[in-house]
């Protein structure tokens, strides 16, 4: 039996956590005690006392964030149990041994029942973050159950919480435990370097892995546009899968800075790719009409519900500029990783923007998060990106 502090819910709000969605909002709650503090656990009782759940307290819209549904200690054996589940799931994928692969998230929140927890694999490196300041005073217990569940997979644990916490209770990006050996890592053959202490989330955007592959798939002999690029993880596997001529193009210096670097890595690459910075609505207005590929991967345009309007606006733009630009036959890749924005309204979106340009576009795949990344089927807002493959006529 738990020994946290009580929240009792009002008669019959007792019904989504019952579904077991992890999060319990404010008008769901009976009694608000002004001395629970932010990161407490408390455990969330229903009108008549019945035992729901433990979770993070939180003074906000979401007051609670659920980590269990079962009545037990949260303590070491809590989280070897809970990160042993993870990853077995990714041992079921193939990828906790992969000799091409060794990048990979081992838990994604909600997805593995743990909101405000995403931890990132990196060749024996496992990088830390957390969304709440609840789930960050567990770290030292995540490290120590991280190295319970690699083994002698694990070379360090890396805390990188400082972005994703409020400023000013002063958290900072450390190393928590270990020394790391590499920050080089495989993604189907293709070498990137990791920089997980200054790098965009934990230092990849790892949730691509399975449409980068797909990219390679069409990209032999092919023009590609890689905009919005990042580190480049779609022209390296454009290059590696034998394209002619890659193109990557971002707003950030860093960004193509990075591409450079990871094209580097990979051999036999010499002469097929050059990088710009450059605005890519701006860019791809300029460009010929002579890209057999073109790929937009923006970061999010709506971070909440009040942006989704402007959001929408933003990708019909974008995408009717890259419909207009493409070559007859050619193939787009456009994702939106928008939570807010769902893939019914993405996909309505990129219509919106095919029938303004005129041609006839037809969609070959529709895209989502890879299976490491996993949608809780009682929390749906775990799915987030979102993408569509199309030919153009």
């Amino acid at each position: 039996m738990s020994t946290y502090q009580k929240i009792k819910l009002h008669k019959g709000k007792e019904v989504s956590i019952l579904r077991k969605h992890h999060w319990v909002f404010s008008g769901a709650i009976a009694n608000k005690d002004e001395s629970f503090e932010n990161g407490e656990l408390v455990e969330v009782v229903d009108h008549k006392g019945n035992f729901l759940g433990i979770g993070h307290f939180q003074h906000g819209s979401i007051m609670v964030r659920l980590i269990t549904f079962e009545n037990e200690k949260i303590n070491i054996e809590f989280w070897i149990k809970k990160l042993k589940a993870a990853y077995q799931v990714r041992e079921s994928l193939g990828l906790t041994n992969n000799p091409m692969t060794n990048v990979f998230r081992l838990v994604h929140g909600e997805g593995d029942g743990l909101p405000g927890l995403i931890i990132d694999y990196y060749n024996g490196t496992a990088v830390v973050q957390t969304h709440h300041i609840g789930m960050f005073r567990h770290v030292k217990d995540i490290a120590n159950a991280l190295q319970s569940v690699f083994g002698n997979q694990l070379h360090a644990v890396y805390d990188k919480s400082a972005e994703t916490l409020p400023k000013n209770i002063g958290v900072e990006n450390r190393l928590v435990w270990g020394e790391p050996q590499t920050n080089l890592v495989l993604e189907y053959g293709c070498q990137f370097e990791i920089d997980w202490e200054k790098g965009q989330k934990t230092g990849f955007f790892v949730d691509q892995r399975e449409n980068r592959n797909l990219l390679g798939l069409y990209s032999k002999g092919k023009k590609v546009l890689n905009s919005f690029c990042y580190s480049g993880g779609f022209s390296v596997a454009a290059l590696k899968a034998g394209a002619i001529e890659v193109h990557s193009v971002d707003i950030s210096a860093k960004a193509i800075d990075l591409t450079d670097k990871n094209v580097n890595l990979n051999e036999g690459f010499g002469g097929k790719h050059s990088s710009t910075v450059a605005d890519v609505v701006k860019y791809i207005r300029e460009i010929d009409n002579d890209f057999d590929i073109i790929v937009l991967d923006p970061p999010a345009f709506a971070k909440n519900i009040k942006a989704r309007h402007n959001a929408v606006q933003g990708y019909k733009r974008l995408n009717a500029e890259a419909l207009k630009k493409i070559k007859p036959g050619g193939i787009l890749f456009t994702f939106s990783c928008s939570q807010v924005v769902d893939k019914q309204l993405f996909a309505h979106t990129i219509t919106a923007a095919a029938l303004e340009t005129g041609r006839n576009v037809r969609i070959l795949h529709y895209l989502s998060q890879p299976a490491d990344h996993p949608v809780n089927i009682y929390h749906t807002e775990t799915e987030y990106l979102k993408g569509l493959v199309l030919y153009v006529d």
